[in-house]
């Protein structure tokens, strides 16, 4: 497998980093090396910032439908063979994703590109009447400026997207920061963007060696240029980006872990329960944030359900080229999810499939039965292949167990009963419930509620904010005082 380089992108250029300095990329299977990416200095970030800056003036006054067109010419180039030859090889090597993965991240993309391109229409303002007697008052959305957007590894081009459509089609200019696990993949987005005609320093791309990245990403948010910063990740980095930007009163865009719980009422369509569960829980090994972590079901239907599922995990493995599952994205990811497992044995919980093991980065899946909630297999997320099995008497304890986490990124409840659906769906406190579907979708603009406990604080571990153009808008009111103004009291 050759090497590849991966450069920085800033104000329409490729370029290397000012220093030359590059980190490498391994593919977590084999562990070679695949290819190399610019590691970017603070000289490179402030350049990124200056030319998102820059580009601001020009693009905000581009109108919104140009915008739009711009990018979904993106999405036909993206959906080219030339392109999906290009994913797909940049992916595997990164990521050693298998073919449900890359083909997802791609089809995802292009469907988020086509889909959020209509959000241009909702860059409307409002008018009122004002309280001074014939003026009135016009409210305006406008775009903030520059937006910094940090986006995550396990679907590379789609989530890059997602962090800088609605931000870029609202006006806003955006400096990108790549993972560090896949630049190549992520790179593709700007490359795809810059072919379709978007305009030099609207979309800048810089990419950290690990160790240099919580400075890189501080110079940036400390930039007196950035005006917002939206990131997506795990909670311990999304605290640390939160706790900055606060320095500088700078608002975020948080989308961070979940926990997502699958709630199985006694009504419910088991076998395509089973099979929602098992993509809810598998896709990706588990390395999704809306992946399904904890099942919990009513004891009258638990053993059919629990047979089903199992069935479904037994007919997966894990492993490199070929098979329907891949690695974690790393050995250390993988000891993580090894750790909790054992914990939880230890501390007297049962595996229904697995055996707490892996090789190298590979973990098999697991169904973990007698979890309780003194467990970090109940509390912490996993973000591998793995669901607690948990069994209840009632429907109160199912919202009870449900709602028994810091985590309010998504939830499903399986029920065939519509009132059911409303009353249950109603107390479960996430961002999104499914009604008889999978964990895992786009629909809505995903976002955690933030914390059960308001001693733990206002964002919780699933964050805060939304994609969507009320975050990345200003609003500007605008009041027009008649022509002949009122007697003035001095």
């Amino acid at each position: 497998m050759s090497a590849s380089f991966t450069p920085l992108f800033i104000d329409g250029q490729e370029r290397p980093a000012r220093s030359g300095a590059t980190f490498e990329v391994r593919n977590p299977y084999t562990n070679e090396v695949v290819g190399r990416a610019a590691a970017a200095s603070s000289e490179d970030c402030r350049n990124a910032v200056a030319a998102a800056s820059r580009a601001f003036a020009a693009w905000e006054q581009t109108p919104a439908f140009v915008r739009a067109g711009i990018f979904l010419k993106a999405a036909e180039l993206l959906d080219t063979p030339e392109y999906q030859e290009k994913h797909r090889a940049a992916i595997k090597a990164e990521l050693a994703s298998s073919e449900s993965v890359a083909f997802g991240d791609l089809l995802g993309t292009v469907a988020t590109i086509r889909d959020s391109a209509s959000v241009v229409a909702n860059l409307k303002g409002e008018n009122s009447p004002s309280q001074i007697l014939g003026g009135y008052v016009v409210v305006q959305r406008r775009a903030m400026g520059v937006i910094f957007a940090i986006s995550p590894w396990n679907f590379p081009l789609a989530l890059s997207f997602r962090a800088i459509i609605v931000p870029i089609l609202c006006g806003n200019t955006v400096v990108l920061k790549s993972s560090e696990v896949t630049p190549r993949t992520q790179a593709l987005a700007v490359e795809a963007l810059h072919k379709a005609g978007l305009p030099a320093g609207v979309l800048n791309l810089v990419s950290t060696d690990k160790s240099e990245a919580p400075a890189r990403v501080a110079e940036i948010i400390a930039n007196p240029s950035v005006r917002k910063i939206n990131f997506t990740g795990g909670p311990r980095v999304g605290r640390a980006v939160a706790v900055k930007a606060a320095e500088y009163l700078k608002p975020c865009v948080l989308e961070l872990g979940g926990k997502a719980a699958v709630v199985v009422l006694e009504d419910a369509d088991l076998e395509t329960a089973a099979n929602a569960i098992a993509y809810g829980a598998l896709l990706n090994s588990g390395q999704v944030c809306m992946s399904t972590e904890r099942v919990i079901v009513q004891k009258g239907v638990a053993a059919e359900l629990a047979h089903a599922i199992k069935t479904r995990f037994s007919e997966l493995t894990a492993g490199g080229p070929g098979h329907r599952l891949g690695p974690l994205f790393s050995e250390a990811s993988a000891e993580h999810v090894v750790t909790l497992l054992r914990d939880a044995q230890a501390a007297g919980a049962d595996f229904l499939v697995g055996d707490a093991k892996r090789e190298g980065a590979v973990v098999q899946p697991h169904i973990v039965t007698k979890v309780t909630r003194d467990m970090k297999l109940w509390n912490d997320e996993t973000f591998g292949p793995v669901i607690a099995f948990v069994e209840v008497d009632s429907v109160e304890e199912a919202i009870e167990k449900a709602n028994d986490t810091e985590y309010t990124l998504m939830a499903t409840l399986w029920t065939q009963n519509v009132h059911t659906a409303f009353q249950v769906a109603s107390r479960l406190r996430t961002g999104t419930i499914n009604i008889n579907g999978g964990s895992i979708n786009s629909d809505g603009r995903l976002g955690g509620l933030g914390s059960r406990d308001t001693d733990v604080g206002c964002s919780g571990p699933s964050g805060y904010g939304r994609f969507s153009v009320e975050e990345f808008t200003d609003t500007r009111n605008l009041v027009f005082h008649p022509a002949k103004s009122p007697a003035h009291p001095l």
